[in-house]
């Protein structure tokens, strides 16, 4: 069923493993695409597989930590289509930003607020460029964010993702409300680990030798908290991303929408 036919579409950071999934459903479920990175090439790579899977896809070379940058393509895509109706945003933080996992005594200011200024930071403005020209052209569209489960979850050394994530969520709600009157909603997808990834595959790595314990130990320390022995998958975050961007999700705004097949450690 193609949730989002004549739904005009970005996603932004397309680069990433989860917006890539995103990007796919989106265009699966019919919208005309727009898929950005500061790589080009990658960009262009995704594009090009969507085109071949039957999608309709355009890639732009965007930094979506650029005000300017975010600008300038949105005015473009709009003058292109006359309206925006879907914005979703999957930027992510290396742990190497954060100068690895450190304790909150011992990481710098620096490390602490590196994961807020580009998080929190790059939803900020392409939420709000995205929201301008939603306005201005009367598109009734959905705004996604995207934060991960560690914003209510209990894990050591990572004080500065985890208080970058929950400002993300913040954001989600204070902005619902200001643009529920223009007819513009705005949801937040708060994704668990997908262990297919390679970012989470690098971390269950790193962690495992900061602990000094064999990596199986730890995933199986991980799936403790699973309430079903069911396993995320890309594909799940991306359908249902399309889901709330569709007609049939209109039942979800200000929402901080949990996917992660249920966890016990969440509060």
């Amino acid at each position: 069923m193609e949730h989002l036919k004549d739904k005009v579409a970005v996603v932004f950071a397309a680069s990433g493993e989860i917006a890539g999934a995103v990007a796919w459903s989106f265009a699966q479920h019919g919208a005309k695409l727009y898929v950005t990175a500061r790589n080009l090439d990658a960009a262009k790579a995704l594009a090009a597989a969507i085109k071949a899977g039957g999608g309709n896809a355009e890639a732009a070379k965007v930094d979506a930590q650029n005000e300017t940058e975010i600008d300038n393509f949105l005015q473009n895509v709009v003058a292109e289509n006359g309206k925006l109706d879907v914005v979703f945003n999957g930027i992510a933080v290396e742990y190497s930003e954060m100068g690895g996992r450190p304790l909150t005594t011992e990481a710098t200011f620096a490390q602490f607020m590196a994961p807020t200024q580009k998080l929190l930071g790059s939803q900020f403005l392409t939420s709000r460029t995205a929201a301008k020209y939603m306005i201005q052209t009367g598109s009734e569209g959905t705004i996604l964010f995207f934060s991960a489960s560690m914003s209510r979850a209990k894990f050591a050394n990572l004080g500065g993702i985890t208080a970058a994530c929950a400002a993300v969520e913040g954001l989600t709600r204070v902005m619902a409300v200001e643009l529920g009157g223009h007819g513009i909603r705005v949801i937040c997808i708060c994704s668990g680990a997908i262990m297919e990834t390679k970012r989470i595959g690098g971390w269950i790595d790193d962690s495992a030798k900061q602990l000094g314990i064999p990596r199986e130990q730890l995933v199986e320390k991980y799936k403790t908290f699973d309430i079903q022995k069911t396993e995320l998958t890309l594909r799940q975050v991306g359908e249902t991303a399309a889901f709330l961007a569709s007609e049939t999700g209109v039942a979800f705004n200000s929402h901080i929408v949990d996917v992660d097949c249920g966890k016990l450690n969440l509060l």
